[in-house]
């Protein structure tokens, strides 16, 4: 892979790696959130208006910005069943064609998902729930995620199509970062 294309690569992996240990760190709000709900309705029987609401908001950009150092870690459903039981050069032919599939896919969800960010930040959104916070800030989360899952797609993919070791014959792919 030329040198300038694997700078690439490391610097959008690196950026959706610090993304995805940010992202885990909100579980430490999650875990004691739900816990209190939990505990003040069941043993307080006293349920709590904002707990379940406000662990919700927090998941959600957990969960989308840890999607792209996740592909990176190809951690996401794939169909293994068929690339184990093929060789390499298939292997690496089911790369090529699924990380653009992927960028796609991106493209086409940024483009509704900006005017819906928008949208949202426009009017102030709010739950319209009993607690009624702000939503728009979770909302943001979509596009910024999208971005960074199409940067994390083309850049497997520009390491699929420029280094052909890039997927070996037991399946693992060589998608180290140089630290």
């Amino acid at each position: 892979m030329p040198k300038s294309v694997r700078i690439l690569y490391d610097a959008i992996t690196q950026l959706n790696r610090i993304v995805f240990k940010i992202a885990s760190a909100l579980m430490f709000i999650i875990v004691p959130v739900m816990l209190f709900a939990v505990i003040s309705r069941y043993v307080f029987d006293s349920p709590s208006s904002w707990a379940m609401e406000l662990a919700t908001l927090v998941f959600g950009p957990y969960f989308l910005l840890a999607g792209p150092y996740l592909l990176h870690e190809r951690g996401h459903v794939s169909l293994d069943l068929v690339q184990n039981s093929v060789g390499p050069g298939i292997r690496r032919a089911l790369e090529v064609v699924n990380y653009p599939i992927i960028i796609a896919f991106c493209v086409i969800l940024l483009f509704y998902a900006v005017p819906f960010a928008q949208q949202s930040w426009d009017y102030g959104e709010t739950s319209y729930s009993s607690w009624n916070p702000v939503i728009w800030p979770v909302k943001l989360f979509i596009p910024v995620a999208l971005v960074l899952l199409g940067l994390q797609a083309a850049a497997e993919w520009l390491r699929v199509m420029l280094d052909p070791a890039a997927v070996t014959a037991d399946g693992d792919a060589d998608h180290k970062v140089v630290s």
